[in-house]
């Protein structure tokens, strides 16, 4: 990890911060806006990577706001899900084993793919949360087609006969009750509700985030009711 600070956000996929006292351009895995943790003059942690087809040497995976720190890169929570999944920390997936990761079905690629000892299937689709409001997490936090679209097929699997699942990975730690996120992006929560009154299942759990690991911590609530 390589501490720095974020100066400004060129674009959805570029940061400019400032690394040794030099400007220096970093990939943001994260469509989201996080307007507010990308804040001028916060500190970022940097991971340098190497490749020739990459257009930056580094990666911004981590924001401090205030006291904690905040994991923005939205590639994190798939595999944070999985190693929870197998190594039978989720209770409420303590029956299934991952068989697959990035598993298609209909007209999307979902995260997981959960089988138990009996061969039932489940789908599950795993969300990155960082924003959090006075102790309440949200997503999304910019509007997502594609993620509209993920409920729905988690929705058409459980009409097939498949269990299914959408979990929302708070990375932090300071979410007390998980909501969509209404103001933002009506469509998502609208989607959300309906496909939780068709059987699929809701679950959000918050993260401890340090420059060496990411684990989740807790469940927490979820509010679905309408705002």
């Amino acid at each position: 990890m390589l501490k720095a600070r974020f100066l400004e956000r060129e674009n959805r996929f570029t940061a400019l911060v400032e690394l040794d006292g030099k400007q220096v351009k970093a990939h943001v895995a994260n469509s989201g806006r996080l307007r507010e943790l990308f804040r001028p003059g916060n500190e970022v942690y940097l991971i340098k990577r190497d490749g020739s087809h990459r257009a930056t040497k580094y990666d911004l995976v981590l924001v401090r706001y205030e006291d904690q720190l905040v994991s923005v890169d939205a590639r994190v929570p798939n595999k944070v899900v999985a190693d929870a999944v197998a190594a039978g920390q989720l209770a409420d997936f303590s029956q299934f084993t991952v068989a697959r990761r990035e598993v298609r079905y209909g007209n999307s690629r979902l995260d997981l793919l959960l089988e138990d000892e009996r061969n039932n299937k489940c789908f599950v689709e795993v969300k990155s949360v960082t924003l959090v409001e006075n102790g309440t997490a949200m997503f999304p936090d910019a509007p997502t087609l594609r993620g509209a679209r993920h409920l729905e097929e988690l929705a058409a699997a459980v009409g097939e006969g498949y269990h299914a699942a959408v979990i929302f990975l708070i990375q932090r730690d300071d979410a007390l009750v998980f909501t969509p996120n209404d103001r933002t992006d009506p469509d998502f929560g609208q989607k959300l509700r309906a496909a939780a009154g068709k059987g699929v299942g809701v679950y959000a759990y918050r993260c401890r985030v340090t420059p060496e690991l990411i684990v989740i911590t807790e469940k927490v609530p979820v509010k679905l009711a309408d705002i």
